[in-house]
């Protein structure tokens, strides 16, 4: 039966989306969760546990019905001609990864099926067979899995942004419905089948393309083809002998046709199901934390086996035992030239012959970058103004060294080449904005202060345009923020 395919075609889909991988696992000591992989190492699923990526939607849309499968049929097949109904429906998504999703969707609409429209008499030269027409208003409540082919099936190599994606849905839920009848008698409603009762139940599954307006707003055009498991939902069926005469299925089934919009909800830049993670390079802090995962060493060699895979390092001699950031590059958190392996004062600057710590006990003043300088390594994520974790030092380190000055700094945002320059340029200055943020709330006086975004036209690795051409390291270190001092 047509419903039973249904329920064991979503069955299936579901485990399938749930283990869609990802291309990224860390490759770590088990010490610091501060390290990323080339993509060489054992690939593990992507989820959002992390809370970086908003899940919810809500998408409202309008179509067209056409009855295709009963005893009165809306497209011209020898059971009717083409009449055409309307149909709308609204649905709450829920994003579970980047490639499945479930939506609970209501729709209304009505069908209109037979040999003339209702609201029309019917033609004087038809046969006794064709002085029938029918109409069907109906309401259907449905669970539907949504699962994100373009997603699902992206190479590996595929480095590409994207805009259009394909989805696949199917569900069951329940129906209700008043079928009218019309003939040379006049016009009568011959069925009615409240919801929720063990008759109504209802399936449907179908296709959609979606195109990403911006951040917000998808548009997407979906043909869905729904299964009522009843033979009397276009006012036929075996009450009605007279018309009853060339369908012999149990069940009645229709075409939906819709446009539609939806509205991405939450308060991140990007949503789970345009997030790809196979372009993305991030922090697996959920693989570090299991300990039982089993984590192959990187493929093409770690020279200095600091965690960090030599296609990624940007310093393949780093002393054993020290920390590094996510590009290999041993931490210096307070910036004096002095590594924390072998500074004594990590916190606080001081020269190299004096192992990091100040010669005089008196704090440091002076500006943070002398004037012809840039302070450089405030990294962050793909798609992202969030300030990341590994960057907190270096900025509370900020604060202590503008509060000391006299002078007052420009905070400076920049991108990778990566999308519009229109995008590229108001990303920078949220990242740019949400450095001031965090210096003005931990203490900095907000006159000392402004920020501006430069896009993706103050690339560190000029080389990088576009994107594709150059490792990932290089594009994260183009995606940054930076002070000069004014």
């Amino acid at each position: 039966m047509k419903l039973s395919l249904a329920i064991v075609a979503l069955a299936l889909a579901v485990p399938t989306a749930s283990f869609a991988q990802d291309s990224t696992a860390v490759v770590s000591n088990g010490e610091y969760p501060n390290t990323f992989s080339s993509g060489s190492a054992n690939v593990s699923p992507f989820t959002n546990k992390s809370k970086r990526f908003n899940d919810w939607a809500i998408s409202v849309g309008a179509g067209v019905p056409l009855i295709q499968s009963a005893d009165l049929t809306s497209i011209k097949n020898g059971n009717g001609k083409n009449l055409f109904g309307y149909s709308a429906y609204i649905s709450i998504d829920k994003a579970i990864t980047h490639a499945f999703g479930i939506n609970l969707q209501y729709d209304r609409g009505e069908t209109r099926q037979g040999w003339f429209n209702t609201k029309d008499a019917a033609p004087a030269n038809a046969s006794a067979y064709q002085q029938v027409a029918a109409r069907t208003q109906y309401d259907a409540i449905t669970l539907l899995g949504d699962i994100n082919f373009s997603n699902l099936l992206r190479r590996v190599d595929n480095h590409s942004p994207y805009r259009w994606a394909l989805h696949g849905y199917a569900g069951i839920g329940t129906l209700a419905y008043r079928a009218y009848q019309k003939d040379e008698t006049g016009q009568r409603m011959v069925t009615e089948l409240k919801p929720f009762q063990l008759g109504s139940m209802f399936a449907q599954a179908g296709a959609g393309v979606k195109y990403k307006v911006n951040r917000r707003i998808d548009i997407e055009g979906r043909l869905m083809y729904g299964v009522t498991g009843d033979d009397e939902f276009d006012g036929g069926g075996d009450k009605y002998s007279a018309i009853n005469k060339r369908e012999e299925q149990v069940s009645d089934n229709f075409f939906n046709a819709t446009i539609g919009v939806s509205l991405k909800l939450g308060k991140h830049e990007s949503h789970l199901m345009w997030h790809d993670p196979l372009q993305e390079i991030y922090y697996k802090l959920d693989v570090l934390a299991n300990k039982n995962q089993d984590i192959e060493v990187c493929k093409k060699g770690d020279l200095d086996n600091d965690g960090v895979c030599d296609d990624w390092d940007r310093q393949l001699d780093t002393p054993a035992g020290a920390r590094v950031d996510g590009a290999g590059v041993a931490l210096d958190t307070d910036l004096d030239g002095v590594i924390d392996l072998y500074d004594k004062c990590v916190t606080v600057p001081g020269p190299v012959e004096n192992q990091g710590c100040p010669t005089t006990t008196p704090p440091v003043t002076g500006p943070i970058v002398e004037t012809e300088t840039k302070l450089d390594g405030i990294e962050f994520d793909l798609n992202s103004d969030r300030i990341l974790p590994s960057n907190t030092p270096i900025l509370n380190n900020a604060v202590s060294y503008i509060n000391s000055s006299n002078g007052s700094y420009t905070v400076i945002g920049a991108t990778d080449t990566r999308a519009s320059d229109a995008y590229n340029q108001k990303l920078s200055e949220r990242r740019a904005n949400s450095v001031k943020k965090y210096l003005i709330k931990n203490g900095v006086q907000s006159d000392k202060l402004n920020s501006v975004g430069r896009g993706e036209k103050d690339l560190k690795y000029p080389e990088c345009d576009p994107a594709t051409k150059c490792p990932e390291w290089k594009n994260r270190a183009n995606r940054r923020v930076y002070f000069e001092a004014k």
